[in-house]
């Protein structure tokens, strides 16, 4: 039987990410990363965002293998908010894994940490990152255009919300360890 959960990364997941940022556009999504040296302090970077309250990361992870991520960034306490961005290596996109762990660790910042307001955004070029964020609970507000560039290109995002009055959308949301 398959493991799935959304865990805390760990320094010995170097490896791991760094194969998954290897695929697809993830470079553009934080890297890049082109060596276990980059990937560990990846990791550290997210770990010491956690241990000063202000990110919490977790790993996407299948049989305990992390394929993709999702986090909580720029936790601000006086407004209870956060920015919430997730990812996952190609080879694990379509099943469904963003959406539950996206679930799993809104809840978490709900529940756990006090926050009120989530946000996220992606590109507008990306319907199906806009599916992960609608299907997790996340109510489209508006766009930001030429937000983002990357090279000479630059892409409109659209902007996201969930709030913990909000219900919690239908879906099984991952198994959160922390």
């Amino acid at each position: 039987m398959t493991s799935l959960v959304v865990r805390p990364w760990h320094l010995d997941d170097a490896i791991s990410l760094l194969t998954a940022f290897a695929s697809d556009d993830l470079a553009n999504q934080g890297g890049p990363l082109t060596s276990e040296h980059d990937a560990r302090e990846w990791i550290e970077r997210w770990q010491s965002g956690r241990g000063a309250g202000n990110a919490a990361a977790f790993a996407i992870a299948v049989d305990d293998v992390p394929v993709g991520g999702v986090a909580l960034s720029e936790i601000e306490h006086r407004h209870d908010t956060a920015w919430m961005s997730y990812w996952l290596s190609e080879f694990t996109r379509g099943l469904g894994l963003a959406t539950r762990a996206t679930a799993a660790v809104a809840a978490y910042g709900f529940e756990e940490l006090g926050l009120f307001r989530l946000e996220l955004s992606h590109r507008v070029n990306h319907p199906k990152s806009c599916k992960v964020a609608t299907r997790a609970g996340f109510i489209a507000e508006g766009i930001e255009r030429s937000k983002l560039r990357y090279d000479d290109e630059r892409f409109d995002l659209e902007t996201h919300s969930r709030l913990a009055t909000d219900p919690a959308p239908d879906i099984e949301a991952l198994a959160l360890t922390s």
